[in-house]
């Protein structure tokens, strides 16, 4: 008796639209929120410069996501791995407005070639798109005076400053030690952190940066900030990550030694550089995991062209890495 395979679910593209149009407007608020009224020259009324600014910075945003996301979709098809096209997950007020975006892939990758081609696809794509909106928005930024930023270790964010901090509470309650003055302070400053390329890219839009001086951004540059951080985020070597696919492509069943090791790294960041490494980790370890499902073909070999793409992956790792993405600097 000959088995009828199962019928595959249509595609619902009123849901995918119905996603990316709710995307569109949660990101739209978002920007308002943090990057618009947070401003302390802002008016309180959304002008139609300042919405112009946030539809820039959401369409940017999901132009970048969406082409991840559509990089994975399209390899995936022509190596015929049934996949959907992309869900955009939508967050209200939180956060830049989005979890980003993800499709569901219903087969098991047939090759290690197969494998690497799909897992490379997604941030590669999105770096084409990235690259380009951050260089453009760069020459439309504007250099201004500010103060530097100092860096210290540990951090002043990390879990060590905080144990320290609170250690410093208790022993003042348990010795009735008098309060420490409080500080004044006119506001907090969000920095964002430099990664390589962005060094790189604002060197070639606007030159060298002088000392006391810093970039006031463009809105789409903010985007493809945020694009850079879901680059360094997917292409870390752990579990089904985009990174854990190239890893499990190159080194097989060894590959989950990289992603504890890269766990390792995450731990050492969140005791000692900052805490904010520490939800990742916790993704990673807890969610994604560091195993990986076998390939169809285990037996076939990893063609030179793709060990180039790993390398490129690499690369492109490298030059999206910031030890710290954000920091909140009291001024």
């Amino acid at each position: 008796m000959d088995m009828v395979p199962a019928a595959r679910p249509a595609p619902r593209y009123w849901l995918h639209l119905l996603l990316l149009l709710l995307t569109v407007v949660t990101t739209f608020t978002s920007y308002l929120l943090y990057f618009h009224f947070q401003r302390p020259y802002s008016p309180g009324e959304i002008s139609p410069e300042a919405a112009s600014r946030a539809l820039s910075f959401s369409l940017s945003l999901l132009a970048i996501l969406g082409s991840h996301e559509m990089g994975h979709y399209v390899l995936a098809r022509i190596h015929r791995v049934d996949t959907s096209l992309p869900y955009f997950i939508p967050l209200p007020v939180l956060g830049v407005g989005t979890l980003g975006a993800v499709i569901r892939i219903r087969d098991r990758i047939p090759s290690r070639n197969a494998l690497v081609d799909i897992g490379a696809a997604g941030p590669l794509a999105g770096l084409v798109v990235a690259l380009p909106i951050l260089f453009w928005g760069l020459s439309h930024s504007t250099v201004v005076d500010a103060p530097t930023v100092p860096s210290q270790f540990p951090g002043e964010s990390s879990l060590w400053v905080y144990g320290r901090e609170l250690f410093t509470w208790v022993m003042a309650k348990v010795t009735h030690a008098p309060p420490a003055p409080e500080e004044t302070f006119q506001g907090v400053q969000t920095v964002f952190g430099d990664s390589l390329l962005m060094k790189g890219l604002t060197w070639l839009a606007l030159g060298p940066v002088p000392e006391g001086k810093d970039v006031l951004v463009h809105p789409v540059v903010i985007a493809g900030w945020f694009g850079l951080l879901v680059t360094l985020l997917n292409l870390m070597p752990i579990g089904q990550l985009d990174g854990g696919h190239l890893a499990f492509a190159l080194l097989g069943r060894h590959a989950h030694w990289v992603g504890r090791g890269m766990a390792a790294l995450l731990l050492f960041l969140t005791l000692f550089v900052t805490a904010s490494w520490g939800l990742w980790l916790l993704v990673t370890s807890k969610v994604v995991g560091f195993g990986h499902p076998e390939v169809m073909e285990p037996g076939a070999p990893l063609s030179p062209s793709r060990k180039l793409i790993c390398a490129l992956c690499l690369l492109a790792l490298i030059g999206c890495a910031m030890p710290v993405p954000l920091r909140q600097v009291v001024s």
